[in-house]
């Protein structure tokens, strides 16, 4: 079993922190908090120590200072802490203001959105994760039952602390990236096009079977924060998984539609269109497309910026298709 002096836990998403607050507890470890964390954990029957009881420093500036401190940096030069009287912190469970979920907000006020930006918390992560050889630092709620199993069983790896803390930084990465997406909408204007500078942070939708072609490996990623309807966005609602030029050809079909005011169908095969048409109904629309090139359209994608009423449906169905999206 490891032994852990002090943990650090500060969190805006509180999802499974009294679990480990209590699984660090009973390591031996004290747990140092702050805020509304250590309000939570208090009433969870955690014994916590505030940050400011640690540091000798009290929160300040309306709570916006209140972990920048030497003895909270966790630092690696060991004579100096011992000089200046600083313990180790073993442990390091830090998420972010939610700043995300915030300026997603309808009409979200500019000065709200900067009060959402962290400061004290990335510092925490990007020294603990620098750290990372003598911290374990978490950021993602997912990864606290593992650790604390690890802990127990004294199964701690290089490995695990390296991919926590790269974990970190890709979390960081992507909140510095979406503040600054933001505030170069601010700045430049959602109606510029094309912008001196973009911010872009991608996710991982899924692996896919194969990528262009059967011996290439492929994966689907999704832009964050994407608001109109898109491929990335949609939800399969039946079938067999998608594979890479399903996805493609879905995306060329949809982003054909949606030129259109008009009841519009696309019909998209090899990336290719070999069918489009508008429409009294979407029924209507989808016969006219499909008679432009009725052999490609066997076992195209379809796409409809319309719902797929039962009439479209039926008429779908007497042919093969790959994929409908709507």
């Amino acid at each position: 079993m490891a032994s852990i002096a002090r943990a650090l836990i500060s969190v805006s998403d509180k999802t499974g922190v009294v679990e480990m607050a209590k699984g660090l507890a009973a390591l031996g470890a004290e747990v140092l908090s702050t805020g509304g964390t250590a309000k939570a954990l208090r009433e969870a029957g955690v014994a916590v120590t505030d940050v400011a009881a640690y540091t000798g420093s009290p929160e300040i500036l309306d709570g916006r200072v209140k972990t920048l401190h030497p003895k909270i940096r966790v630092p690696d030069h060991v004579k100096q802490m011992q000089q200046h009287g600083i313990g180790n912190i073993d442990v390091v469970v830090v998420n972010l203001y939610p700043f995300e979920s915030t300026v997603a907000k309808p009409n979200c006020p500019f000065e709200e959105a900067i009060e959402n930006i962290d400061i004290g918390g990335p510092s925490m992560l990007r020294s603990a994760a620098k750290n990372h050889e003598d911290v374990l630092v978490l950021v993602d709620p997912a990864d606290y039952g593992r650790v604390l199993e690890a802990l127990k069983s004294g199964s701690v790896t290089p490995a695990l602390r390296r991919e926590l803390a790269m974990k970190v930084f890709q979390h960081t990465a992507r909140y510095d990236s979406l503040i600054a997406g933001y505030l170069e909408k601010q700045v430049q204007g959602s109606e510029v096009k094309f912008p001196a500078s973009r911010s872009l942070e991608f996710e991982r939708v899924e692996t896919l079977r194969y990528g262009e072609n059967p011996h290439q490996q492929g994966a689907f990623y999704r832009e964050m924060n994407a608001k109109e309807p898109a491929v990335s966005r949609g939800k399969i609602l039946h079938g067999k998984a998608m594979s890479y030029n399903n996805f493609l050809d879905s995306n060329s079909a949809l982003e054909l539609v949606k030129e259109f005011e008009q009841t519009a169908v696309a019909i998209i095969k090899h990336n290719n269109p070999c069918g489009c048409a508008l429409g009294a109904t979407p029924v209507d629309a989808y016969v006219k497309a499909r008679a432009t090139d009725p052999v490609s359209a066997f076992g195209g994608v379809i796409a409809f910026n319309r719902p797929v009423d039962l009439a479209a449906a039926k008429e779908i169905t007497s042919t093969f298709v790959e994929v409908v999206i709507a």
